[in-house]
């Protein structure tokens, strides 16, 4: 039996990603690019594993702890970790590793391109034209709202929050904002300014969702916040689906109660190809794909790598939710 430990990855990652990790790991991976591990087989690797490469995806809770009697580190791919318990992964000594910074700009990038996207009818323009069905102009024909000059309202001021603010502030917007702690900083340095989240969601344009998954931001936005916006805003969604009511979403945009949502996450993903929204002219449905560059994917998948060799090295992680865990040992 080999006396090096044992790495499992949850997804199919390039040859090249992994190299540094075989010089000292024997190196499992499950070996599908768009299939999720059956919990059958992480069960099974997770119970000679020393640490885990995994995926939104992966529910990693009791079950998966109690398996890994070697476990000592889970690096989630993602900057958000909703997907682990961190109170038992705590408990149960295991150091999870997230990746944060890494894909703050290219978040950004994706949040503000909804933003053009369904205040532009852009999507719906695209498919206009692919489908033979452009035929004339007319002074209205495909006229969407501008992006300039409006009030954008962001829910969530970290960094990816901030780097928003930045681009919107390129396009002259008023930039609002509306934090669980007031950023007296950020607003000094950026001109930002702060609102209560019901005066955000009244006075926006566009309501932009960055905040995290938490018991606090579960459900919060609900028909009755939908009804305080302004029938013309826009809701963006670059968080998670399960910041939405997406059955009081579905009703505001029926109802006209707000102009249309860019979407590129849902509570349950992938989404249902005969969801509503998907059959809605005024929803832009994107696949997850927030930090979906080519070098920020890698960036991340190097730097779950290297949390997990310091772990296993007894050094100290570049990237750690639970650092309690690691100052224990």
């Amino acid at each position: 039996m080999s006396s090096k430990p044992y790495i499992y990855i949850t997804r199919k990652l390039p040859e090249e990603i992994i190299n540094n990790l075989c010089t000292f790991a024997d190196v499992g991976m499950w070996e599908k690019e768009e299939e999720p591990v059956p919990r059958e087989i992480l069960l099974q690797e997770t119970k000679k594993a020393d640490a885990l490469l995994t995926m939104l995806s992966d529910r990693i809770d009791e079950e998966i702890f109690q398996a890994g009697e070697k476990l000592k580190v889970i690096a989630n791919l993602a900057v958000g970790y909703d997907n682990i318990d961190i109170e038992l992964a705590t408990k149960y000594g295991i150091a999870v590793c997230h990746t944060p910074d890494v894909l703050t700009d290219t978040t950004a990038d994706l949040a503000f391109s909804l933003l053009l996207m369904v205040g532009r009818r852009l999507a719906e323009s695209v498919e206009l034209v692919k489908s033979g069905e452009w035929k004339s102009w007319s002074p209205l024909f495909m006229a969407g709202t501008d992006i300039h000059h409006k009030t954008i309202g962001i829910v969530g001021m970290g960094k990816i929050g901030e780097a928003l603010a930045k681009r919107a502030l390129g396009f002259d917007m008023n930039v609002l904002y509306h934090n669980r702690h007031r950023k007296m900083d950020v607003e000094k340095a950026l001109g930002v300014h702060y609102r209560s989240f019901p005066d955000l969601v009244t006075e926006s344009d566009y309501v932009v969702c960055l905040t995290p998954l938490t018991e606090e931001t579960r459900g919060m936005f609900t028909k009755d916040v939908f009804r305080k916006m302004k029938k013309t805003a826009f809701f963006i969604n670059v968080a998670r689906g399960a910041v939405v009511i997406e059955e009081d979403l579905l009703l505001a945009l029926r109802e006209g109660e707000i102009a249309g949502a860019g979407l590129d996450v849902f509570e349950k993903e992938p989404i249902d190809p005969q969801h509503p929204f998907l059959k809605m002219k005024n929803v832009v449905a994107l696949p997850h794909i927030g930090s979906a560059s080519i070098e920020t994917r890698t960036a991340m998948m190097k730097l779950c790598c290297r949390n997990i060799e310091l772990i296993l090295k007894n050094e100290k992680p570049i990237s750690i939710v639970n650092e309690a865990v690691f100052l224990a040992k």
